[in-house]
């Protein structure tokens, strides 16, 4: 073979190799996600048509159906009967906007194998059950139309939780939208509209949002204290109208702008019970950045929450950020500042304060049964990081349950019912303060037994109200539902 031949049959069998790799890499490699995106019409289409798995809460009731079509057995719909209370945990499932929430994440479960498609054919002759599988939510019915009524008229959201397992028993996002819109004639128009609306009513407020957490992060920086030593129960403080920040004009001042109680002192458990600014400025000075991000990062801020459905992550500035600026320590000590938190993220630190200072990894889905209800997964508690000490866990415990007995969020209180918690009243620049409540319940001699940990956070709350006159009633209401179970 002389040199041109060869040289030509060489560039042949290269091009040949490219083409044998681009074809390999977008049939195996990137073949899925083209597979898989949302504006993939056919794919959309075909799910669409197939029947899909029912979702129902533990109590059982139906969240989410699949309906026939009456002109073809074969073609099925989607249906919502609760409409809008679960719009956000569930979803939707729709030909025109895709997947969304459980529907999206759960759609392997949830949706047919019953086709002509040479997987579902290979499926049929294994002898596997190719009808969809449903899902069984951790969610109480009760308390999601409990705590939906209870929010009913604010912009925020509740996230409330079994801090002993992590099962998430309500969870709600306003404002909401009905998912059955998405479905029929008009859905192209009522999508538009969900689109435009200032409000963002698609958002999962509960766990795709981030806030200032205000004066809840109170308790990660009294956590922060009391694990490595800097105070204790006993330990007591100056009590000024206000705290001057070092290398700067700035000051923090206290709600009312005066000291908190009558006081020239003030102890750790009465600083936490009436939010004191003051003190906690002065607490995180002490510790400073580096015990005060570690803290943080220990109840999971900077961290992706194991979780059924994606969440934003909370997050605290870094050590770095905080170097030769001592006043943002102080104010990010009071959960302010660049200190932001989801909702479900402040629900597992009163979580945590409740469960001996252990995090559980939050859940949505406990079970998972085939057509004929047999259950075919079901889900297994996880430890998902320890936050505190036991000590330091019980600690914490008896303040915030002195913030409900004799503090800012006595209207939180349950007749009958130990409760502990924490308000928060967060400044947003340029605009109105938003509310927080955490909490759990009940408090008793052993440690580790409370049966719900709560977070309510309310947006743009009006002028001169508080966490504990705006969220701490809310989270009453869904802590009451809870306990006249």
């Amino acid at each position: 073979m002389n040199g041109p031949i060869r040289r030509i049959a060489l560039s042949i069998f290269v091009l040949f190799g490219l083409l044998l790799s681009a074809v390999t890499y977008f049939q195996i490699v990137v073949g899925p996600d083209y597979r898989d995106n949302p504006r993939n019409l056919r794919v959309i289409a075909g799910k669409a048509g197939k029947e899909r798995g029912i979702i129902v809460t533990i109590d059982g009731t139906v969240i989410a159906r699949s309906v026939s079509n009456p002109d073809d057995s074969r073609v099925f719909r989607r249906s919502y009967p609760e409409e809008n209370l679960y719009s956000h945990a569930v979803g939707y499932a729709t030909l025109l906007f895709g997947e969304s929430g459980l529907e999206e994440t759960q759609a392997d479960v949830l949706v047919s194998d019953r086709d002509s498609t040479i997987s579902g054919v290979i499926q049929a002759l294994l002898g596997k059950n190719i009808r969809p599988e449903g899902i069984v939510l951790t969610i109480n019915h009760r308390l999601q139309k409990a705590a939906y009524e209870a929010i009913d008229g604010h912009t925020g959201a509740i996230v409330a939780i079994d801090p002993t397992t992590g099962a998430i028993l309500a969870m709600v996002s306003k404002p909401d939208f009905n998912p059955n819109l998405l479905l029929g004639t008009s859905a192209g128009s009522y999508g538009d509209e969900l689109a435009a609306r200032p409000d963002r009513p698609l958002l999962n407020r509960a766990i795709r949002e981030v806030y200032a957490p205000g004066s809840t992060f109170k308790v990660i920086t009294a956590a922060a204290a009391l694990e490595n030593g800097t105070v204790g129960p006993g330990t007591t403080f100056p009590n000024p109208v206000h705290l001057n920040l070092p290398g700067t004009s700035a000051t923090i001042r206290n709600f009312g702008r005066s000291r908190c109680g009558s006081e020239a002192t003030i102890s750790l458990n009465e600083a936490m019970s009436l939010s004191c600014n003051t003190t906690f400025g002065m607490i995180g000075l002490e510790i400073g950045a580096g015990q005060l991000t570690a803290m943080a990062s220990a109840f999971g801020f900077g961290l992706k929450i194991p979780f059924d459905l994606t969440t934003a992550e909370s997050s605290i500035p870094t050590i770095a950020a905080f170097e030769n600026d001592l006043p943002a320590v102080a104010q990010s000590a009071i959960g302010q500042r660049d200190v932001r938190a989801t909702p479900i993220q402040m629900a597992l630190v009163a979580a945590a304060v409740a469960n001996d200072g252990w995090i559980m990894s939050p859940y949505l889905t406990e079970k998972i049964f085939d057509s004929s209800g047999e259950v075919t997964r079901h889900t297994t508690p996880i430890e998902w990081r320890r936050a505190v000490s036991p000590s330091t866990a019980e600690a914490l415990s008896g303040f915030m349950e002195s913030t409900i007995t004799s503090g800012t969020g006595n209207q939180a209180a349950v007749p009958g019912i130990r409760i502990a918690g924490k308000t928060g009243t967060a400044e947003v620049p340029g605009a109105s303060p938003n509310a927080w409540f955490i909490g759990f319940g009940p408090v008793q001699a052993t440690t580790g037994t409370a049966k719900i940990a709560i977070a309510v956070m309310i947006e743009d709350i009006e002028k001169g109200g508080t966490g504990g006159t705006v969220a701490a009633p809310i989270a009453r209401e869904v802590l009451e539902a809870f306990f006249s179970d």
